[in-house]
C-alpha cells in the first residue's frame, strides 16, 4: 500500500525557472493570487508576471501585491495605472519618504519573496521579480544570470504560507484605514491579524519566520541546529554574509570537529560596504578550516545551504544584520536526501565553474590599505547595528 506524500517540493533556480512556473499557475488561477516581494522590476522576465497578474485579475480572479517602500517603492504610473484599471491590489510596505529612510526604525523592510495561487500551490525563495541579467544598479545587462533560489510547494505547508500573507495583508489595510480616519474599516482589518499563525515545526518541511514581534530569531536558530548537528558536510551561499557571534561560533565549531565547511559568497559585489565587512571575518573562518569561495561569474543572490546532504534550506534570508535582526523574512526547510543532494549539486557546479577560492596565506599577506578598508566596512557596519538597538 502506497502512502502519498504530504507534500510536493520543486527546486527552482533563476528567475527563468521560477517565473515560468509562476506565470503558469496564475494563469491557472480561478481565486486568488498573492505576491509579496522586495524588488518588482517591470523589465524584461519581470514584465511577463506583471501580465500574468494583469490576465489573472481581468479574470476576476482576486489579486493582491505587496512591494517593500524601499526595494520598489512607487510602481511606474503605466503599470500602476493597467494595474487599477484590471484590478490588482498593491500595497507598499513602509514606503520611504524624504529622510525617513535614515531613521533605524525604517531599516525594518519586507524581504519575503513569496507567492501563493488558490491556496494550493506556493512560492518561496531569495529571487526578486527582477530579469536574472538585469543589473538595476547601472541600468545594464549582466553577462551570465544572477544566481539564486527558489522553491515550489504543494500540500501540506501551503495553508501555512497562505496565512502568514494573509496576515501581513490585514495589517497593512488596518494601518491604510487608520491613516484615512476609517476607524470601521481599521477595525474590520485587525480582525484578519487576530488568528495566531500555526508554523509546523517539526516534519520533513517547515515554513520558517523572521519579524519583529514573535519569531525574532526563528531563522537564526534554525540554522545553528543544522550547523550543529552536521557530522559531514556544510554547503552554504549567502549574499551578504556578516553572522553575528553566536553563528560564526557554530562555523568554526563545526569545521574543528571535522566537518567539511564550504562557503559561498559574493565575489562580483553588488554593495562595496558589505562585501568589504565580510572579508573582514575571513580570517577567523579560515583558521579553524572553513572554505570560503567568491562567485566571480555573475551576481551572487542565493540564500541557501545544505547539510550532510539531507536537509536543505531556501529563502529570503541573508546571513546578515538586516535579515536577522531587521528585516521580515521566510525561509522554507526541508528534509529530503534528493532534493538536498539536487541543491548540493548545483551548489559544487557554481564553486567548481564560477567562484574562486579565497586562499587563507594570500588573505593574511593582503596590504594594509585593504586591512583598514575591511576593518572600517565592518565598523560601519557594527555601528549600525548599534543605532537600531539590536544586540548582535
Amino acid at each position: 500500500m502506497s502512502h502519498a506524500r504530504p507534500h510536493d517540493i520543486r527546486l527552482l533556480t533563476g528567475g527563468v525557472d521560477l517565473f515560468a512556473a509562476m506565470v503558469e499557475a496564475m494563469d491557472a488561477a480561478q481565486h486568488e493570487v498573492l505576491l509579496e516581494t522586495y524588488i518588482f522590476d517591470f523589465s524584461g522576465s519581470g514584465a511577463d508576471v506583471a501580465h500574468a497578474l494583469l490576465r489573472a485579475a481581468q479574470r476576476g480572479v482576486r489579486v493582491y501585491v505587496v512591494v517593500d517602500g524601499v526595494g520598489t517603492g512607487e510602481l511606474p504610473a503605466p503599470w500602476r495605472d493597467q494595474f487599477a484599471q484590471a484590478g490588482v491590489q498593491v500595497r507598499v510596505f513602509a514606503p520611504a519618504v524624504g529622510l525617513g529612510f535614515w531613521l533605524p526604525s525604517r531599516w525594518r523592510r519586507l524581504h519575503r519573496k513569496l507567492c501563493v495561487v488558490d491556496k494550493t500551490v506556493a512560492f518561496c525563495g531569495g529571487i526578486n521579480i527582477l530579469d536574472d541579467y538585469l543589473d538595476p544598479h547601472v541600468q545594464g545587462l549582466l553577462k551570465a544570470p544572477r544566481l539564486d533560489y527558489a522553491v515550489s510547494l504543494r500540500g501540506a505547508l501551503v495553508p501555512a504560507v497562505h496565512a502568514t500573507m494573509a496576515q501581513l495583508w490585514s495589517r497593512i489595510e488596518a494601518v491604510r484605514e487608520l491613516r484615512s480616519q476609517d476607524l470601521g474599516g481599521a477595525l474590520d482589518a485587525l480582525r484578519g491579524t487576530k488568528q495566531r499563525l500555526h508554523l509546523p515545526g517539526r516534519g520533513e518541511m517547515q515554513l520558517v519566520l523572521r519579524d519583529n514581534v514573535r519569531h525574532r530569531m526563528h531563522i537564526e536558530r534554525t540554522y545553528r541546529k543544522a550547523i550543529g548537528a552536521a557530522r559531514h558536510d556544510i554547503v552554504l551561499a549567502s549574499a551578504y554574509f556578516f553572522p553575528g557571534l553566536r553563528l560564526r561560533r557554530a562555523l568554526v565549531m563545526a569545521a574543528r570537529r571535522g566537518v567539511r565547511v564550504r562557503l559561498l559568497l559574493q565575489g562580483q559585489y553588488e554593495y562595496f560596504l558589505p562585501y568589504r565587512a565580510a572579508r573582514q571575518l575571513y580570517g577567523q573562518l579560515m583558521a579553524a578550516g572553513v572554505e570560503i569561495y567568491e562567485y566571480h561569474a555573475s551576481f551572487l543572490h542565493a540564500k541557501v545551504a545544505v547539510v550532510d546532504g539531507k536537509w536543505l534550506t531556501v529563502g529570503s534570508s541573508n546571513l546578515d544584520p538586516f535579515s536577522l535582526l531587521l528585516a521580515r523574512e521566510a525561509n522554507v526547510v526541508v528534509h529530503d536526501a534528493a532534493l538536498a543532494q539536487a541543491l548540493q549539486t548545483s551548489l559544487a557546479n557554481a564553486i567548481e565553474q564560477g567562484a574562486a577560492r579565497v586562499d587563507p596565506q594570500a588573505y593574511l599577506s593582503r596590504g594594509w590599505w585593504e586591512r583598514m578598508i575591511d576593518a572600517l566596512a565592518s565598523a560601519v557596519l557594527r555601528f549600525g547595528v548599534f543605532l537600531t538597538g539590536k544586540r548582535y
